[in-house]
């Protein structure tokens, strides 16, 4: 093989490998997943390294700086690969903001944890936003939250379980229950107790259909094999609710549902009753915003909330979505349009897609 020869083909396999493109795009995503070195000039560099693009000829992948500095490369002076990137940092220091957070008794003020990063106010929650996916002031609302419930599932008096929370009055949360618990802290201590949840079970061509409604709207729309399994699973998410079967009048709700997912772009139209973190909200609303036929993936999604590294979470809050269909998350795909896990199976997501899609 002549030399020239040889460069086509080193050239073909960095442009192939996936992560020439990373390096083309100085994508600030992959710093930390791997450097590459360049035989020219002997260093080597993170993806997102600011120097002239080398030839793809000279380049070769590593999956870190040591394995880079054992086949004989050094660190390049403009990038420093190797020390923790900017991405790390921010990712070390936003993680101790959380811990700071978690361990107060008091929700620290946004200029208090600016401080303790040594950023200005405005940068920091900039940064705490894109890694976290919250602002600091919602992420302690959060935490707050589930400390809420730890209390009251602890026993004792329901106010000294709102204090020790870290609710500074009742009476503000007393306001703003329902956006926490989705009740009152009284019925959720209870499993939903004197909750009536109306549900039906029905059959559509993607196998046993559940839909329930609580008197805010639809709380649950399950889909699987076993009628009964679904029934267990409402059961299991409001085990003392009074779950009550469907009238007439809810037979109807049942098939709209159905007719929904028959043909999904006649559009569902009912009120839905959503519970979740801010987070999470965050998420099912852009998911509700895909029109049917089309897709959007993890990592576009995180970009619409203003989350771009929290592609994980959003992946997460689709798998906690209960209520299918109506909030799309077969609608979300991987970068590459590969069909990730669905709760509701592959199959069922492959399903919807292509029905979608031929509407």
């Amino acid at each position: 093989m002549n030399m020239s020869t040889r460069k086509e083909h080193l050239a073909a396999a960095t442009v192939a490998d996936p992560r020439w493109s990373a390096v083309a795009a100085r994508d600030p995503a992959c710093d930390g997943r791997f450097v590459y070195s360049v035989a020219s000039t002997g260093v080597y560099c993170r993806p997102s390294c600011a120097a002239r693009r080398p030839r793809p000829e000279n380049v070769a992948f590593h999956a870190g700086p040591a394995e880079a500095e054992r086949a004989g490369f050094r660190p390049c002076r403009r990038c420093r690969p190797d020390r923790p990137s900017l991405a790390e940092s921010h990712a070390r220091m936003v993680a101790g903001l959380c811990r700071t957070i978690e361990s107060a008794e008091q929700a620290p003020t946004l200029d208090a944890l600016a401080r303790e990063a040594g950023m200005s106010p405005h940068h920091l929650q900039r940064v705490f936003k894109a890694l976290v996916g919250l602002s600091p002031r919602q992420y302690a609302a959060a935490h707050r939250a589930q400390r809420l419930r730890e209390r009251l599932g602890g026993g004792g008096r329901v106010t000294d379980a709102i204090y020790d929370a870290g609710f500074g009055s009742s009476g503000r949360f007393y306001e703003n229950a329902n956006e926490v618990l989705g009740m009152t802290p009284t019925v959720w201590r209870a499993g939903g107790a004197n909750t009536e949840i109306r549900f039906a079970i029905g059959q559509c061509s993607l196998g046993a259909i559940l839909v329930a409604a609580s008197e805010r709207g639809v709380c649950a729309i399950l889909i699987g094999d076993d009628p009964e399994a679904l029934a267990r699973d409402l059961q299991d998410r409001f085990p003392r609710a009074a779950l009550v079967g469907g009238d007439a009048d809810f037979e109807k709700t049942v098939a709209t549902v159905v007719g929904f997912v028959e043909a999904p772009r006649l559009g569902l139209e009912l009120p839905l009753d959503v519970r979740g973190t801010a987070f999470q909200q965050r998420v099912w609303q852009a998911l509700r915003d895909i029109p049917p036929g089309s897709t959007a993936s993890y990592t576009e999604i995180a970009a619409r909330i203003g989350a771009p590294k929290s592609v994980r979470a959003v992946a997460g809050a689709c798998a906690a979505n209960a209520i299918a269909v109506a909030i799309p998350c077969h609608r979300v795909v991987r970068t590459d349009g590969g069909l990730a896990g669905y709760r509701w199976g592959v199959a069922r997501k492959r399903a919807l897609l292509e029905r979608e899609a031929a509407q």
